[in-house]
């Protein structure tokens, strides 16, 4: 039964006008279980035409047919796995991947057929174990001899089963000792039934076969028989038999593996890859974080100065010169915009300027006349004592709540100021409460601040019947501007003309808000361009490895491997590498943040965030996929002889 069959085969390189034969209209049959022999000299067109029976080459014209199916008729899919299933090859120069072991070198065909890993190590190991290597599976290439390695090259051609193989000078390499040995692995599986093909120039190797194909300038110049032995009782091998999606999983899954070992096996070229993406990862991130911490840092100052607050001082402006003599405020004021229903409470704010006493201190300090709800909107704390209520504010009391400022400067020695009496311009005031330390924006951290009511600032201190602001504390569930707008009709009406200003906390907060937004974008979009960069460099680094590594890919395709797998595979890779890279990224943002910290002694504060993190890393991916791709393409578009054969 003939298993091969050829017809006027033809194969030519260059131009129409420059046309070189490599083989010119060959016609044989090739009997299944048959060794048959192709010898000639070099140049001759003998590896041209194996190329071509094993699928790894195409003629330029003419009909070959597998088992009566035409090649030519079959697509690059249905090609590899003609190649992964029926053929087996035996090379010159072995062609073992050197970062594999003998026992995954063997495998990997079946990872292209489908095999699971228990499945194929068993067989690996059985087959290498019958080649007398059971004491050489976690041996790499490096560590192995000549003859070694090409036992290793034929365990992978039967990996699959082998039920053709080729074999291209497999004793070329090898000294006379190995060569017997090898000759003589080949003609035992001749006799389990595999047909064998086998290239050579030496005659004394063709001797071994039982029929002899004379090759001469590309023409079949001899065709005979040495003996009759022909056995076709070849076992095949049972591959799994999988569905579309069970398959894709399957590949996925070991494209990653795959490529995890890639990975691993060029640790500092895989490096040099990432660090375009690490940069640039860490500068976006690192960007970001300082940009949210530092608005972080300016919106929780202005959140003490109290939430959804507005401010209603006298003049027209910050910059009126004319706003000490303006007196128009009043308590009245205060007191109608309380009644709004989009108000929720107000404070009337009279302040004053004068000397403390106590004991035999003397100490120049600034007295606030409030009312009792302004430490609640102002976010202003207590660390001990009560502060005075709407009862004190009634009754016009004689009490005050000190800062830490004048905490310390009047009570030193650590005693207890609450319920102590100070004098404030000749009048006494006792002790009630004492704030903590003052971090909002407006308030000195040298200033010495008092509290009082504000009737007692008005009444006992200043004789004012007007007062130098309101504080207007917003309902919840009323807009800020809207209040705004509202007020300010409401306040005009009353004196008749706008001789007052408001300070809206909340069109503070959103103007900070929006500039630190833009700044923040401005910048993350200057590190982009490095992360962009840094995709860059990785597609250029994964175009020299596709390069490197085209002996690889040529031999992947060789055994089995589709287009969809090499690019797969290699997809993968650029999609790890820099996954891995936005990893580091990450970590390296996270030292920078730490470093800038204590060397700027706390004073610059980074805040970051899981979502821009995640993101980091899924835009990583993306960058992977984007400038992966043109790599894969190339890795995938290789023809397996051209990429077999370079150097």
């Amino acid at each position: 039964m003939d298993i091969i069959k050829i017809s006027k085969i033809n194969k030519c390189f260059g131009s129409s006008d420059n046309l070189v034969y490599a083989l010119k209209d060959i016609n044989l049959t090739i009997e299944k279980g048959d060794f048959v022999a192709i010898i000639g000299q070099s140049g001759s067109g003998k590896s041209t035409l194996m190329n071509i029976l094993g699928c790894l080459d195409t003629p330029t014209s003419g009909s070959y047919q597998i088992n009566g199916v035409e090649t030519s008729q079959m697509n690059n899919n249905q090609l590899a796995e003609l190649r992964s299933k029926t053929f087996g090859f035996i090379f010159q120069r072995y062609n073992l991947l050197s970062n594999l072991s003998a026992i995954d070198n063997v495998a990997l065909p079946a990872i292209y057929s489908g095999s699971n890993i228990n499945e194929r190590r068993t067989r690996a190991k059985e087959l290498l174990t019958d080649l007398g290597l059971e004491h050489k599976l976690a041996n790499k290439p490096n560590e192995l001899s000549g003859g070694q390695q090409q036992r290793v090259s034929i365990a992978r051609a039967l990996m699959n089963g082998g039920e053709i193989i080729l074999a291209d000078e497999p004793t070329g390499a090898l000294d006379s000792k190995s060569g017997e040995n090898v000759m003589d692995i080949i003609i035992n599986l001749h006799r389990k039934g595999h047909t064998i093909i086998l290239v050579t120039h030496d005659k004394n190797i063709a001797n071994y076969a039982s029929r002899v194909i004379e090759i001469k300038d590309g023409e079949v110049i001899a065709d005979y028989r040495q003996n009759d032995e022909i056995y076709s009782t070849l076992k095949p091998v049972k591959s799994k038999a999988r569905n579309f999606f069970s398959h894709c999983k399957y590949m996925l899954f070991e494209s990653f593996k795959m490529s995890v070992q890639a990975i691993l096996s060029h640790k500092m070229r895989s490096l040099l890859t990432m660090l375009g993406i690490i940069i640039g990862i860490a500068s976006v991130v690192t960007v970001v974080a300082l940009g949210q911490g530092s608005t972080q840092s300016i919106m929780a100052n202005i959140n003490a100065m109290g939430t959804n607050t507005i401010d209603i001082m006298p003049g027209k402006n910050f910059g009126d010169m004319r706003s000490n003599k303006i007196k128009t405020l009043t308590v009245n004021d205060a007191n109608f915009l309380a009644q709004q229903n989009y108000v929720d409470s107000t404070t009337p704010n009279s302040s004053t300027t004068g000397t403390i006493t106590f004991a035999n201190e003397s100490l120049t300090a600034k007295l606030n006349g409030v009312g009792s709800q302004y430490f609640d909107v102002k976010g202003v704390k207590l660390e001990s004592g009560r502060i005075f209520n709407m009862q004190d504010v009634k009754e016009n009391a004689s009490v005050v709540v000190i800062d830490q400022n004048v905490k310390d400067k009047l009570f030193a020695n650590g005693e207890s100021p609450l319920g102590k009496t100070i004098i404030f311009n000749k009048k006494p005031l006792k002790i009630i409460g004492v704030t903590q330390k003052l971090t909002t924006i407006g308030m000195s951290n040298d200033t010495l601040t008092l509290w009082a009511p504000y009737t007692t600032v008005m009444n006992k201190f200043t004789g004012d019947k007007y007062i130098s602001s309101i504080t207007v504390k917003v309902a919840d569930s009323v807009s800020s501007q809207m209040a705004e707008n509202n007020i300010i009709q409401v306040l005009t009406q009353r004196h008749g003309s706008k001789d007052f200003f408001t300070i809206n906390t909340d069109s503070i907060k959103q103007t900070i808000e929006s500039t630190a937004a833009t700044m923040t974008l401005l910048i993350s979009g200057i590190a982009l361009i490095s992360l962009v960069v840094g995709g860059i460099g990785v597609m250029n680094i994964m175009l020299v490895s596709v390069t490197e590594r085209t002996k690889e890919i040529g031999l992947r395709m060789a055994i089995g491997a589709k287009q969809s797998d090499i690019m797969q595979q290699f997809l993968i890779e650029a999609v790890l590498i820099c996954m891995i890279g936005g990893i580091f990224g990450l970590v390296f943002s996270g030292i920078i943040g730490t470093a800038l910290q204590w060397f700027l002694s706390g004073s610059m504060t980074l805040s970051y965030s899981t979502n821009v993190m995640i993101l980091s890393i899924i835009f990583s991916m993306i960058i992977g996929v984007v400038f992966g791709f043109m790599p894969a393409k190339n890795a995938a578009k290789l023809n397996p002889i051209e990429a077999l054969t370079r150097d």
